[in-house]
């Protein structure tokens, strides 16, 4: 099956196996191309947190509104997380980026002020989304993108003090019976001539 029949058939899980698992050798897999992930001037402001099954799953659960099951019954959990304090994100670019690089952000990024700096870091995390997604895709690993999460309650439970919760992705096995499945459930698109343009 080629990329594009693989995309096709793709689709956001609603029910997962709870005793499905994604194998070590995937995981790994996935922490490598998450760590490839783009973002402008190689900012990197993340931080991805891989969570199994245990105590801290179900902690995280009870703070995912309707998307508890999801959470309880996936394999693994991501969590993906954005540099909080621009100041600690600027040592983060000074210590490991060209002069470039930083000059870009010093000139055209951090003068907007902060809300706009805070926006532009989550741009970044956002990207690495769209990359794990098509990775879990090629790789036939079922996957959930999360808004739906209660991110302040996250970051108390995680204790991760540098990084804040943006959303999360639950990776795993789909249940046969997932109604969400395109076979019984078809995807549903813009026709491709309204978004895809030639100019």
């Amino acid at each position: 099956m080629n990329f594009l029949e693989k995309m096709k058939s793709r689709y956001t899980v609603k029910k997962y196996n709870p005793q499905g698992t994604v194998s070590e050798e995937k995981i790994q897999q996935l922490k490598e191309i998450l760590n490839l992930s783009p973002s402008s001037i190689n900012s990197q402001p993340w931080n991805f947190i891989f969570v199994n099954r245990g105590e801290l799953k179900s902690k995280l659960a009870e703070v995912s509104f309707i998307n508890k099951e999801k959470v309880t019954d996936c394999s693994h959990l991501i969590i993906f997380q954005v540099i909080k304090n621009p100041e600690d994100f600027e040592k983060q670019i000074v210590e490991n980026l060209p002069e470039g690089a930083v000059n870009y952000y010093r000139t055209r990024v951090k003068p907007k002020g902060d809300h706009f700096v805070k926006s532009w870091l989550g741009h970044q995390v956002y990207l690495s989304l769209g990359v794990l997604l098509s990775a879990c895709a090629d790789m036939g690993i079922d996957s959930t993108p999360m808004e739906g999460i209660e991110p302040e309650l996250y970051d108390e439970i995680l204790k991760n003090d540098k990084y804040e919760t943006l959303f999360t992705v639950a990776i795993g096995e789909k249940l046969d019976t997932d109604a969400n499945q395109p076979k019984f459930n078809p995807k549903s698109r813009l026709k491709a001539e309204k978004v895809i343009l030639e100019a």
